[in-house]
């Protein structure tokens, strides 16, 4: 049968009647529309009508656009519609239409229900099925709680209930819908209901071929729809396949999504890009998947074979949770300090290496290992972007070829850099402009350093302290035991650095030596910080301490990353 493509605009009263039975197919992303989205909608539909003073004068009003859907359908015949394009506004209207049949008093309530269900009629064989089936995961929360008459108003009297994301958001949209519906008044339900419709439209597009739904479907999220490139993506893979299998990937899709969240779920796809492609990307996302990685690639093997092993080295990069029979602690301690720079390159070399290479223990620790002090390597000479996707990618290369990753490797450090390295933990740590970025991510590998084995820190607020005060008072005793010069070379570098498990206190920040050790360093009696507990063992703060506490400090990460 030739596809054949339509489009034209339909009045709501025409939409949600006997010619359209929507369906949500599972392979499409979960509801997401917040109470914002729908708030929006229903702020429109209500300004719209603002000054409309019956539902009899509703017909006097201009027509009012409403977005458009795409949908696969077979033709005038039959009435099923898969919906590839606009399930959230469908599903939207459809609380909505809940809502204001809760909420009326009258027979105006079995008006509202014929444009949530077909009307049941035994004798013609209508069994009055729901004009919306949203997706099989969520469909019987939905039909049980917002669609059946009566269901509402006890859904909507609990408070959150614990759901998966997209039941929530349902949830929370019907009870917004309810609260807001519920203030108007019964002759303004019945004015919004005739207008939304009598005179709201959609622009109804429709073909009997797949293939081209999702060539519009993607045309139209090209122009600005509210999509991620994963849901476009998912559309082409898993749309794509045979129907038998369909349920089954798309249950493995979204168990992914829902553990990782939409916005990891994306960031996952950025990096499997990185791995397969090894260049900054030169299109949108969507793009370099469909014209470099998936073309020729069958559905089911991708997401076999790709997302789900890149998905769950993803997960314990980023959430340092790698498990094994013997040096995973050594592993995560790496994956910790890796996290917190303020770059995640590092992390597309970390999914290639637990995808193609966590076999042997020894050389999982030893990559870890050597990728964190790669990381904090071009972290502290603040290479740019390009010089370190050109190293992680080249040590990705060797990653894939199975190739020795510690011998003439892109892993490993060169003397020249070691040299630079060294140069920049000895110069200014802390300024303006690097604080944020350097300063307590190095500080916080320091302290690991300094601390007891296996510390981990989980304080909200963690923030840097100069002991040797910026802006000290000219009569005070930093004044004395430092010149100007002396002040200029050490206030900024590592050894007048400490973490504080607090907010700096500026009144505090110009006491002398003994007062800010004793009340804002050691406030609550010991410090957390093994940085800071070292500060507290001195009697005097001079540039003879400094000296020494600096050569100490650095010989301890030029031993940790091997600098000699």
């Amino acid at each position: 049968m030739p596809e054949t493509i339509s489009a034209g605009e339909v009045p709501i009263v025409n939409v949600f009647d006997d010619k359209y039975r929507f369906e949500v197919p599972a392979y499409q992303r979960p509801y997401s529309w917040t109470t914002e989205q729908a708030g929006e909608l229903l702020d429109d539909l209500l300004y719209a009508t603002r000054d409309v003073e019956s539902a009899e004068s509703v017909s006097e009003y201009s027509p009012y656009f409403l977005g458009s859907i795409v949908i696969i359908k077979e033709g005038d015949a039959e009435p099923r519609a898969e919906v590839v394009d606009g399930q959230q506004r469908i599903t939207t209207l459809t609380i909505l239409f809940c809502a204001l049949r809760e909420l009326a008093t009258n027979e105006w309530a079995r008006y509202f229900d014929a444009y949530v269900r077909e009307t049941s009629n035994p004798l013609a064989g209508i069994s009055g099925r729901f004009r919306l089936a949203v997706r099989e995961r969520d469909r019987a929360f939905f039909q049980n709680n917002i669609q059946l008459m009566g269901k509402l108003p006890e859904l909507v009297s609990q408070s959150a209930p614990n759901l998966p994301d997209s039941q929530r958001r349902m949830f929370e949209n019907a009870k917004h819908m309810w609260e807001r519906v519920s203030e108007l008044s019964e002759d303004k339900r019945a004015i919004l209901a005739t207008f939304i419709i009598q005179r709201c439209f959609l622009v109804v597009v429709s073909t009997t071929d797949q293939a081209s739904a999702y060539r519009i479907f993607a045309v139209m999220n090209d122009r600005g729809l509210d999509l991620s490139p994963t849901d476009i993506l998912k559309a082409q893979i898993i749309g794509g396949m045979n129907s038998d299998i369909r349920s089954k990937y798309t249950n493995i899709w979204e168990s992914r999504e829902e553990e990782v969240g939409r916005d990891g779920f994306r960031e996952i796809f950025v990096h499997i890009r990185m791995i397969r492609l090894k260049r900054k990307m030169r299109g949108t996302l969507q793009q370099e998947f469909q014209d470099n990685i998936l073309k020729g690639v069958d559905g089911a093997r991708f997401i076999d074979d790709t997302l789900v092993p890149y998905a769950k080295a993803w997960d314990a990069a980023t959430h340092a949770s790698y498990e094994s029979a013997s040096g995973s602690e050594c592993v995560n301690e790496s994956l910790r300090h890796l996290n917190r720079l303020d770059n995640f390159d590092w992390i597309p070399p970390a999914m290639a290496f637990l995808k193609r290479r966590d076999r042997d223990s020894r050389e999982t620790v030893g990559f870890f290992r050597d990728l964190e002090r790669l990381a904090y390597g071009l972290f502290l000479t603040r290479a740019d972007v390009n010089s370190r996707i050109g190293r992680y990618t080249g040590v990705i290369g060797r990653v894939e070829s199975g190739e020795d990753l510690f011998k003439a490797s892109p892993l490993q450090l060169q003397a020249g850099e070691k040299t630079a390295i060294l140069a920049a933990l000895n110069g200014q740590i802390y300024d303006r402009n690097r604080v944020s970025r350097v300063g307590r991510a190095l500080l916080l590998r320091l302290d690991t350093l300094m601390a007891d084995a296996g510390v981990i820190y989980s304080h909200p607020i963690i923030s840097i302290e100069h002991v040797l005060p910026q802006n000290p008072a000219r009569d005070s005793e930093w004044a004395s035991n430092f010149s100007q010069e002396e002040r200029d070379e050490w206030t900024g570098r590592l050894a007048n650095l400490v973490l504080l498990s607090r907010r700096k206190n500026s009144r505090a920040r110009n006491f002398d030596f003994d007062r800010k050790k004793n009340e804002y360093f050691n406030k609550g009696g010991v410090s957390t910080f093994a940085l800071t507990s070292g500060v507290l063992a001195e009697s005097e703060w001079t540039p003879a301490v400094l000296e020494r506490r600096q050569r100490r400090l650095i010989n301890a990460l030029k031993d940790e990353w091997r600098l000699g």
